[in-house]
């Protein structure tokens, strides 16, 4: 399985119809590379078509941030870009995970979410970013609830989004899922260093993780794949240039196998309380001051 992971400029005016149309069009171009390099899906970052700043959006702005304004953002212009997407994604025959707003029943906010788009041009599911910043669930967007897998060709995929790389608790509630590749894409790379975790989460867990970030960071952090043994495989050019990298996710690769044969089954058999039977009644192994 051929994966392609994205970098794209994140624009963050919804109200701009040409950044819109422009966002719309990097991507696509990025989508008929990752076609014509084998890939049978691509991964874009958080805010691909768009990420509204809070201070765009703020009733209080532009120098106080306060609840968003929705009806600034141009939906039809949104929508119709969408759509553009998924109909390439259908003349290529590639999925397509792209991050964008969805939009719920007023007076709710809408969710940041990632929407899943199979190679006949359909949202197959959607993941909603559940752990939001402070701002984001303050005064921009409704959380989601629960987490999101879908198979492509035998490889299952979990979507994680935004800053939820800070919780571990998350990859490794998709590892009991049995997924083979997290897809985590975001605006942001600090506090944290989230290259740096995303390896962590991956070598952890014994999966791939797709790590796709917007070519503002791509000279500190640039989007790239990472092997189920915690190495970077392949990562986009760190120049700012919109790029995808490729991957086969071959669980019998030399980065894989061990990890996934052997790593992944043993942390799951040490979780299952195996050592239980091997615990003794012993008074030095009670007694936490006794020494030699």
């Amino acid at each position: 399985m051929l994966l392609a992971v994205a970098q794209t400029p994140v624009r963050e005016d919804p109200r701009d119809v040409d950044a819109l149309h422009e966002s719309g069009r990097q991507v696509r171009a990025l989508m008929r590379e990752a076609s014509a390099r084998g890939a049978k899906i691509v991964h874009f970052p958080e805010g691909a078509i768009c990420f509204p700043h809070k201070l765009v959006m703020s009733v209080d702005g532009p120098d106080k941030v306060g609840p968003a304004d929705w009806d600034r953002c141009q939906w039809p212009v949104l929508q119709a870009e969408l759509a553009a997407i998924g109909d390439l994604a259908r003349q290529l025959r590639l999925w397509t995970v792209i991050a964008s707003v969805h939009r719920l029943t007023a007076p709710n906010r809408p969710h940041n979410s990632l929407y899943v788009i199979s190679d006949r041009g359909e949202v197959v599911t959607r993941y909603d970013e559940r752990l939001l910043s402070n701002t984001k669930v303050s005064y921009l967007y409704s959380p989601g609830s629960s987490p999101v897998t879908f198979d492509v060709g035998g490889v299952r995929f979990g979507c994680l989004l935004g800053m939820e790389i800070h919780y571990p608790e998350l990859f490794a509630e998709y590892e009991k899922l049995g997924v083979d590749c997290v897809l985590f894409s975001t605006t942001g790379i600090s506090p944290g260093n989230a290259a740096a975790q995303a390896q962590g989460h991956a070598a952890a867990n014994s999966y791939w993780v797709s790590f796709s970030v917007p070519t503002q960071h791509s000279t500190t952090a640039p989007s790239g794949i990472i092997a189920p043994n915690g190495d970077w495989l392949e990562r986009c050019p760190a120049d700012g240039s919109p790029s995808v990298a490729v991957v086969d996710l071959d669980n019998g690769s030399e980065a894989a196998a061990e990890s996934v044969t052997h790593a992944r089954p043993w942390r799951r058999e040490a979780r299952s309380g195996i050592y239980t039977a091997h615990q003794v009644t012993d008074p030095r192994s009670e007694d936490r001051t006794a020494a030699f």
